[in-house]
């Protein structure tokens, strides 16, 4: 019996270390430790709590402590993670999300019942609930003046190329229309305090107008994630006809790249500092008073670096302005500097990255459209 079990316990670890088998096969995470005996995928501990949850479809077990036999060893061995994506990923839509370990839960978790439970992904030509080019249904939006949510009709339209919502259900004229070229959403669970909370923004008159919207199903408000996506893509490849899929796919929804709280003082930088919260979103910087504002209170452009613009460490000498936080951060822009600071210096390294990130960018010529922002100043 031992010697069988060192035998399995071999053999496991030969398919473990298998190159396909490095990443968690839902998520990406490098060095999964757990995998499925019945569907013979390597996934990371969180996914495993993910799949515990469909018994009916996977069974996990850990790879360090559990034991294999050989039968579920050899199982594994005939499958692991590039032949059972070949069957489950076959034919995924390119506007589809497919997250990875950064994103929250519910993206993770209506991805992995996605491919195994509702096997939406195996045929080609597969009609999906977020591929028909129109979506209507209830969101619960938050009141951008009130601060409650209550329930609103949603419509999203193809071949009108905009979203709506409506105030009451039998509504004839919407409250929004909004063109589906200029929407973004993201997932937002912990600043809207809903595990399934999805933030929509847009911009009206050039600036950036935030929608905070839930479903209490988890797969409603991811379809209607991916219906979004869905819609601009199409919109976008009739737009821009000679693009590439890829390089669509590029163009629609984004994660912001950093929000937080850091200080900001005003432009003659000898105000008192005053705590905000921030959003970098791609080279558009906005602060808020509060991290769910309906309105932003300020935008400043980020450019790239050959047009002028640098991040620094630390804040000029002789900065006048009073503040609490230490951590210095220093934008320099063609037309003058912006002040922070941030309450830790991982807040600060982490900000020094993102707008990093965003300078060492060559600008498209839709952002060189779009540089007149730089003009706008934060006002205090």
């Amino acid at each position: 019996m031992a010697g069988g079990n060192e035998r399995s316990m071999k053999a496991l670890k030969e398919v473990w270390k298998r190159a396909e088998n490095s990443l968690c096969a839902d998520c990406g995470k490098p060095d999964p430790d757990w995998a499925s005996s019945t569907l013979g995928v390597f996934v990371c501990l969180s996914c495993s709590g993910i799949h515990r949850n469909i018994p009916s479809i996977s069974k996990v077990k850990s790879l360090k402590m559990d034991y294999w036999d050989d039968a579920q060893v050899q199982f594994l061995a005939k499958h692991g993670n590039a032949v059972t994506k070949a069957i489950y990923e076959a034919h995924i839509p390119i506007y589809y999300y497919q997250p990875t370990y950064n994103d929250c839960q519910v993206l993770r978790e209506q991805w992995i019942r996605a491919k195994y439970e509702r096997k939406e992904f195996t045929e080609p030509g597969k009609q999906l609930p977020y591929s028909d080019g129109v979506k209507e249904g209830i969101l619960w939006k938050r009141g951008r003046d009130n601060g409650q949510f209550l329930p609103r009709k949603f419509l999203l339209s193809e071949r009108e190329g905009c979203l709506k919502y409506f105030t009451k259900q039998d509504a004839k004229e919407p409250k929004i229309n909004v063109k589906i070229d200029v929407i973004n959403a993201t997932f937002q669970p912990e600043k809207i305090g809903n595990p399934n909370g999805l933030q929509i923004t847009y911009l009206k008159d050039n600036k950036t107008r935030n929608i905070f919207v839930y479903h209490e199903s988890g797969k409603e408000v991811v379809d209607w994630f991916n219906a979004i996506r869905s819609v601009q893509f199409h919109y976008l490849k009739v737009a821009f006809p000679i693009a590439s899929d890829n390089e669509i796919k590029n163009r629609l929804t984004r994660n912001f790249l950093k929000e937080g709280y850091m200080e900001k003082t005003g432009p003659k930088q000898r105000e008192a500092f005053k705590k905000r919260w921030f959003t970098l979103d791609h080279r558009r910087l906005m602060y808020f008073k509060d991290p769910l504002d309906a309105f932003a209170k300020g935008e400043v452009f980020v450019g790239s670096g050959e047009n002028g613009y640098s991040v620094q460490k630390g804040l000029p000498s002789g900065t006048q302005g009073n503040f609490s936080w230490h951590y210095g951060i220093t934008i320099v822009t063609p037309d003058r500097e912006y002040l922070f600071t941030c309450e830790t210096e991982t807040d600060q390294l982490e900000w020094i990255r993102a707008f990093t990130s965003v300078i060492n960018q060559a600008m498209t010529p839709q952002e060189y459209a779009s540089k007149c922002l730089d003009a706008v100043s934060f006002p205090s």
